[in-house]
């Protein structure tokens, strides 16, 4: 069935539904474009509640960090802050997928309709023209055969008259003839025009409507079957993100399942613990007596308490709950920071001690790789003047001596401290850390002394065997190939120009600097920047 043959009469009907069908996919598109923003406003609101609550994740120094539930927590924040992206996916995804298509799509049906009403308005202005002839050559049949009988009638009067003259009669019969052969013209006029009209009526309701229908009726089925797609992808596109939403959501259970309160409650006692005793007894004090000892001469030294150990007023209390006293303001509690740590109590001033000798110990150790390299750049310039002034890397070296030295007093310092805090016969803990210039690793023993192994000696640090042979001067032999990436101009003493796509053969691999030896066929050799060249080292 179609619309040409059923509803060949109801051409109103079909541009009332075809232009109902097109207002609603406009009405489709609107409602997802108010999806996608309101789906935009969502990622947008967990984007700033992420961040409003994903604070850089502390580093070992804050005392939240090591807690399993404050470390989920900042799971959980940045879980909800890819969900969030998600939702801008679904939000940018409908836009481009469903809004962008259908509008363009819609441009081009409403064009196609425009043009289908037209031809059927042409078809129907045929028509109406084909008609309006045929009516006018009716009327004027019409009126010419009444005129034919009227002419006829008097002929016939005339010619019974006996007063009218021959001539009277002969001029009405005339008359009368020529009236009725133009009678007889209109009426085969008005027969042709009747005969062209039925035929263009035959044309136009059989053939040329019903066309035009059909072809408004397959773009209305084919503007249905993309609004069923639209319709799909609006639950496709979520659909397809699910996986990722779920991956989300099982971080966020994970994060939930990796807290762990035993580790939480250690983690606090790890950091809070001071190591100092409970207060003893408080002993009583007979002044009928005459006896007035006070609790410090007649305890056993054991602290009483922080009051105690911080130089507070010995005379009072020490109470676990502390109590709001105009007498002890925090300016006058508060303990001032040492650089030994001391201000801490026992148990916090040990671990600190051990973090702050294992940073200085990661100190030296730079400072020593970097002695380690200069004491080699300064062998080659040595050796091969015509890549560097030796005498140029003076002032590295000297800061890099004075820096080993102050970095070697201040462990020694913290070495003796640590040993200090660790004087009740425990052992130390801390990291050891080994030292690669001619110098033994530094270690603490068990019972808090130095081993015998030695403190890296910054002149042997800077004067340190080089593992590269200089001294012979034959040629050394290619270790692989290299081509140019960008050109270089080798303005820099000890250094080789080269030409984008120059292959050049490499002879020193590159050492950690940044600098790779190279050698041209006609045996210039220098050094060139190893980000500049894609190298092919011989295996």
């Amino acid at each position: 069935m179609d619309w040409g043959t059923e509803l060949w009469d109801q051409y109103d009907i079909i541009e009332k539904h075809t232009q109902s069908g097109l207002e609603l996919v406009e009405k489709y598109v609107k409602f997802v474009k108010e999806r996608t923003e309101i789906e935009q406003n969502y990622a947008k609101q967990l984007r700033n509640l992420s961040k409003k609550y994903n604070l850089k994740r502390s580093g070992k120094d804050e005392p939240d960090s090591r807690f399993s539930s404050y470390q989920s927590f900042l799971d959980v924040v940045n879980e909800m802050n890819d969900y969030a992206g998600q939702r801008e996916l679904i939000a940018e995804n409908l836009m481009m997928n469903i809004c962008i298509d259908l509008t363009k799509y819609l441009q081009e049906l409403k064009q196609e309709r425009k043009m289908y009403l037209i031809e059927a308005k042409r078809a129907q202005q045929s028509l109406e023209s084909t008609y309006k002839q045929l009516d006018s050559s009716k009327k004027r049949f019409e009126r010419e055969w009444r005129e034919a009988e009227r002419t006829a009638q008097y002929a016939e009067k005339t010619d019974q008259d006996l007063n009218a003259t021959k001539a009277d009669v002969e001029k009405a019969k005339q008359q009368a003839h020529m009236r009725s052969h133009l009678a007889e013209e209109c009426k085969n006029d008005y027969a042709a025009q009747l005969q062209k009209y039925n035929k263009e009526q035959s044309q136009f309701y059989f053939n040329e409507m019903p066309l035009i229908f059909n072809k408004l009726q397959d773009l209305d089925e084919r503007r249905v079957r993309k609004l069923a797609q639209g319709y799909i992808l609006f639950s496709d596109t979520e659909r397809h993100v699910m996986p990722i939403i779920g991956k989300c959501l099982e971080g966020i259970t994970k994060a939930g399942t990796n807290v762990n309160d035993r580790n939480d409650t250690m983690v606090v006692i790890e950091q809070n613990k001071s190591g100092f005793e409970r207060p003893g007894d408080v002993e009583f004090e007979d002044y009928s007596q005459g006896i007035n000892r006070t609790s410090s001469e007649s305890s056993l030294g054991t602290p009483k308490g922080p009051m105690d150990i911080l130089g507070r007023n010995r005379s009072k209390n020490f109470w676990l709950f502390s109590k709001k006293s105009k007498r002890f303001t925090p300016e006058k509690i508060t303990p001032t920071v040492t650089e030994d740590f001391t201000h801490l109590p026992p148990e916090q001033r040990r671990k600190r001690l051990q973090q702050k000798l294992e940073e200085i110990c990661r100190e030296l150790q730079k400072e020593v790789d970097q002695s380690e390299a200069l004491g080699k750049m300064k062998d080659v310039y040595e050796k091969n003047p015509q890549m560097g002034d030796p005498a140029s890397l003076a002032s590295q070296i000297s800061q890099t001596s004075q820096n080993m030295e102050r970095l070697t007093g201040e462990r020694v310092k913290y070495e003796a401290w640590l040993a200090e805090a660790l004087g009740r016969g425990e052992t130390l803990h801390y990291k050891s850390h080994t030292f690669n210039n001619n110098g033994a690793h530094d270690v603490l023993g068990p019972d808090g002394a130095h081993s015998d192994e030695s403190i890296p000696d910054p002149s042997q640090a800077i004067y340190a065997e080089f593992d590269d042979d200089f001294e012979d001067e034959e040629l050394t032999a290619p270790i692989g190939n290299c081509t140019a990436m960008y050109s270089f101009p080798g303005a820099s003493e000890g250094t080789i120009s080269m030409q984008e796509g120059e292959v050049l053969a490499v002879v020193e691999e590159d050492k950690g600097d940044g600098w790779t030896r190279v050698r041209r066929n006609d045996g210039d050799e220098g050094y060139i920047p190893t980000s500049y060249v894609s190298i092919d080292l011989k295996k």
